[in-house]
C-alpha cells in the first residue's frame, strides 16, 4: 500500500459503555435511549471524517464502539484495536484504522521504562532533594504501527491520555483523616499538586519511550490524545522538546522533536481559534495531535507536508451531553500529503 493522503484524529468518547453499567459513581451508567444517541452520534462523526487512522479515549466497553462504527456505515472498512479487558470496568484507549494498515499486534503499555527515574539529590546547595514515585500510566498507552507506504518504515502511533488536571480526592488518604481540620482548608490545593505531578510523569515517562524509538532512527511517530493541558503548557514541552519551527523548506526538522498539528495550523491562520475543552467558560486545547519530523513542512527528512487540521467543537457548547448523545472534548483532525523533501 502507498498512500498519498493520511490523515489523523483523535477522538475523546466521553465514557463509552454499555448501557446500565456503572460508570465511576454513577451506578445507573447510559440509559438505552441515551446510549442510542450516543452510538448515532458517535458514528456520524466518524462516516464524516473517515480518517485513516482515528486514536479513541475514554472506552469502557469495545462492544459499543464496535456499534458505533457499525452505524458509520464504515465497519467493514476498518480495523478496530482494544484491549482484552475493555469490557465495561475500566477506561481503556482504543483505534481504528483503515484495513491493510497494521503492521503487526498492537500493544497496551502500562508500566514506565525500566531506566525510568524521577530522582535528584538537589542540583545546587538551596534545592532539596526530590523523588516522585510513580511507574505506570493512568490509562495504558496504545501503542500500534501503521505500514502506509511500503517504500518507506511503517509510523509507530501511540494513543495516550493523561491524568486530569482535576484535583485528586485526598479526603481519604489516612494521613488525611488523621487531622482532617488541618488539611481540609487545603485539600484543593494538595489534590490539584498531586494530579500536575502525575500528569507531569506520564509526559515524561512517554517522552522516555518516544527517546528511545526515535534517536538515531529516523523512525516516524504519531501522538494523538488528550494530555490534558495546553499546547504550550510544561506537559506539551516534555513531550514535544519544544522544536524550533523555521521558515524555509526543508531546512529544519530535529532527531527527536515532535510537532504540534496546532501549530502547524496557526502558521496557515491569521488567528488562533483552536480549543477542544470548555471547563468553566475557559476554552481550552487538552487534545493534540504531535507529528515527528517526517510529517514537518521544514524538516530536511519530511516525508508527509501538512494539508491543514480541524477541530469540531461546536457541540461543546451543550448544556447536556447525556440528552444529545455529545462528548464534552473536541475531535481533532489533520491532514497530509506525501511529498517527500525535494520533491516537486
Amino acid at each position: 500500500m502507498n498512500l498519498e493522503r493520511l490523515s489523523f484524529g483523535t477522538f475523546n468518547l466521553f465514557n463509552l459503555n454499555e448501557p446500565g453499567l456503572p460508570i465511576y459513581t454513577d451506578r445507573g451508567g447510559w440509559s438505552g435511549k441515551e446510549h442510542e444517541r450516543k452510538i448515532a452520534w458517535t458514528g456520524s462523526n466518524i462516516a464524516s471524517l473517515k480518517p485513516d487512522i482515528l486514536g479513541f479515549q475514554e472506552l469502557w466497553h469495545r462492544t459499543s464502539l464496535e456499534r458505533a462504527l457499525d452505524a458509520s456505515g464504515l465497519g467493514t472498512e476498518y480495523d478496530l484495536l482494544t484491549p482484552p479487558e475493555a469490557e465495561g470496568t475500566r477506561i481503556v484507549n482504543a483505534a481504528i484504522l483503515r484495513k491493510g494498515l497494521l503492521d503487526g499486534e498492537p500493544e497496551w503499555i502500562s508500566n514506565f521504562p525500566d531506566k525510568f527515574r524521577l530522582h535528584s539529590s538537589g542540583d545546587d546547595p538551596q534545592t532539596p532533594a526530590i523523588e516522585v514515585q510513580i511507574n505506570s500510566f493512568s490509562r495504558p498507552v496504545l501503542h500500534f504501527r501503521a505500514r502506509v507506504r511500503d517504500d518507506h518504515d511503517p509510523v509507530h502511533v501511540y494513543v495516550c491520555h493523561f491524568k486530569s488536571k482535576a484535583p485528586t480526592q485526598v479526603w481519604g488518604e489516612a494521613w488525611y483523616e488523621e487531622d482532617a481540620e488541618a488539611y481540609k482548608p487545603h485539600r484543593t490545593n494538595l489534590g490539584a499538586a498531586l494530579s500536575t505531578m502525575r500528569t507531569t510523569a506520564e509526559a515524561s515517562a512517554l517522552r522516555f519511550i518516544h527517546t528511545q524509538r526515535m534517536k538515531g532512527s529516523g523512525t516516524p511517530i504519531v501522538v494523538l490524545g488528550e494530555v490534558n493541558d495546553g499546547q504550550h503548557s510544561n506537559t506539551a514541552n516534555i513531550l514535544t522538546e519544544q522544536p524550533h519551527y523555521l521558515v524555509g523548506d526543508s531546512r529544519g526538522g530535529g532527531d527527536t522533536a515532535l510537532y504540534t498539528a496546532q501549530t502547524l495550523q496557526e502558521y496557515r491562520n491569521t488567528r488562533d481559534v483552536y480549543y477542544t475543552h470548555i471547563h468553566q467558560d475557559i476554552m481550552e486545547s487538552l487534545d493534540h495531535i504531535l507529528v515527528s519530523q517526517e510529517f514537518y513542512d521544514n524538516s530536511r527528512k519530511r516525508l508527509w507536508i501538512f494539508d491543514g487540521m480541524t477541530v469540531r467543537n461546536d457541540h461543546l457548547d451543550s448544556t447536556d451531553h447525556k440528552a444529545d448523545g455529545t462528548n464534552d472534548h473536541g475531535i481533532v483532525w489533520a491532514r497530509f500529503r506525501y511529498r517527500p523533501a525535494g520533491a516537486l
